[in-house]
């Protein structure tokens, strides 16, 4: 399979609504033979997902703007803008934006968590979004659900 080359300027990539965020793709598992995924978010102050597990791919966090603090197994740790993150495969983590609108990128090696994000767009729009609905989505993609999602997660 032969990959092309790219480049997205700032705004470019396909925009997925989450209802309080926009999440956008920067690199797809199409667009790197699996290799890795590339996701943008800028997100709404103190929101965050419930603690969870990616089963099958590491997750990288690179904050571009804003706070936010990132809870590993019972570690928690405050990461201004330039902070980076690295969570292992099959490690509890959950994350909380701080006070103000952050953003970060997020990269899954290899490739995951785009169908997540599709799905879980899906349910939002459809206005399903009970806790069931929420972990089928979860762990269809290799992710763990550890506990009730949030107030403001969907």
């Amino acid at each position: 399979m032969s990959i092309d080359s790219y480049v997205l300027r700032p705004g470019e990539g396909r925009a997925i609504d989450l209802g309080a965020f926009i999440m956008t793709v920067k690199a797809s598992a199409e667009a790197t033979s699996g290799g890795f995924t590339l996701l943008e978010a800028a997100e709404p102050p103190e929101f965050g997902p419930p603690m969870h597990i990616h089963r099958d791919a590491a997750e990288a966090f690179y904050i571009l703007r804003g706070e936010y603090v990132i809870f590993i197994d019972d570690q928690e740790s405050r990461c201004p803008a330039g902070s980076f993150v690295y969570i292992p495969a099959g490690v509890a983590h959950g994350f909380r934006v701080g006070p103000n609108p952050s953003a970060k990128l997020n990269i899954y090696v290899p490739q995951a968590m785009v169908g997540y994000f599709d799905d879980l767009a899906a349910a939002i729009a459809s206005n399903d979004v009970d806790d069931a609905t929420l972990g089928a989505i979860a762990q269809r993609y290799g992710m763990e659900v550890l506990g009730p999602v949030p107030q403001g997660y969907a």
